[in-house]
């Protein structure tokens, strides 16, 4: 079973539902397309985070496409911590079919700090009603840090390995540079680490082997067990296509057939509680 743990679809930028901002993205990548996408190199299903660029807190489009497609898809979407009634929406949001988690914007961008009131209003209703938090916290790892130590109750699942990720080629001349930072975040027994993005980090073609060396040291601190594989398809566009991002784990000799059925969907399944429904593929 082949779950990936980060994809973002949408629909084209119009004024039924208009973007927030117009990303180096596709025009659109609907659920139908991510659909084909998915069935073309044989992935089961996939965590489907409402895209924060386009709909920010709107998760109606993400509601949308799982309703179409239930089997294959469970949902998450940003919430948002300046909003006094942010409890009420994780509240409502818990009540929707196909949801997993909720999602914290943690970039420096944000300017929040660990111990921001509406952060703490979040994490409290997350563990209420038993929802993962993932976070994007990348160039900002010691704000992340310190806002899981702060709530040791919370189950985090840390997005994009916590590294700063390109949206353009070529990688950055250090790009693996804050994994110290990564690995000492293993000690957090609450926490677990999505892969994905991974091979926008490489400085090499495809199939980007210089990612394994420093992505094996991820798996020493982390264990399979809590790592989460994806592709964090369609904000890697611009650096790799979908096939792309997926067979270079799946063809790899760096790991056995029991790390990659962890890493490609068992742990997601774990982090989530959630499996997409098996069916029958066309040859």
């Amino acid at each position: 079973m082949v779950i990936d743990s980060q994809v973002h679809a949408y629909e084209a930028n119009t004024p039924k539902r208009p973007w927030h901002n117009v990303p180096n993205w596709p025009g659109h990548v609907t659920g139908d397309e991510m659909v084909a996408a998915m069935d073309k190199v044989g992935v089961d299903g996939a965590i489907f985070i409402s895209a924060f660029a386009m709909y920010r807190y709107d998760g109606s489009y993400a509601v949308e496409v799982r309703r179409a497609h239930p089997g294959r898809f469970a949902i998450v979407k940003p919430v948002d911590p300046a909003d006094p009634a942010v409890a009420d929406v994780i509240a409502d949001w818990k009540k929707t079919p196909g949801t997993v988690g909720i999602r914290i914007m943690l970039t420096k961008e944000s300017g929040l700090r660990p111990d921001d009131p509406g952060l703490d209003r979040i994490l409290r209703a997350a563990v209420k009603h038993d929802f993962p938090v993932n976070i994007l916290c990348w160039g900002n790892l010691d704000v992340g840090t310190a806002l899981i130590d702060r709530h040791p109750d919370t189950r985090f699942i840390i997005d994009h390995l916590g590294l700063m990720q390109p949206r353009t080629p070529p990688a950055p001349p250090q790009p693996w540079a804050e994994l110290p930072k990564v690995l000492d975040l293993a000690r957090r027994k609450n926490a677990a680490l999505k892969i994905t993005g991974a091979c926008t980090l490489s400085q090499k073609p495809y199939p980007f082997p210089d990612i394994w060396d420093p992505l094996a040291r991820v798996f020493d601190a982390w264990g399979f067990q809590r790592c989460l594989w994806g592709t964090d398809w369609t904000r890697a566009f611009a650096v790799v296509n979908y096939e792309q991002a997926v067979e270079p784990f799946r063809l790899t000799d760096r790991l056995s057939d029991s790390e990659c059925a962890m890493l490609m969907g068992g742990a997601c399944a774990k982090a989530y509680g959630w499996m997409p429904e098996t069916k029958k593929r066309e040859a």
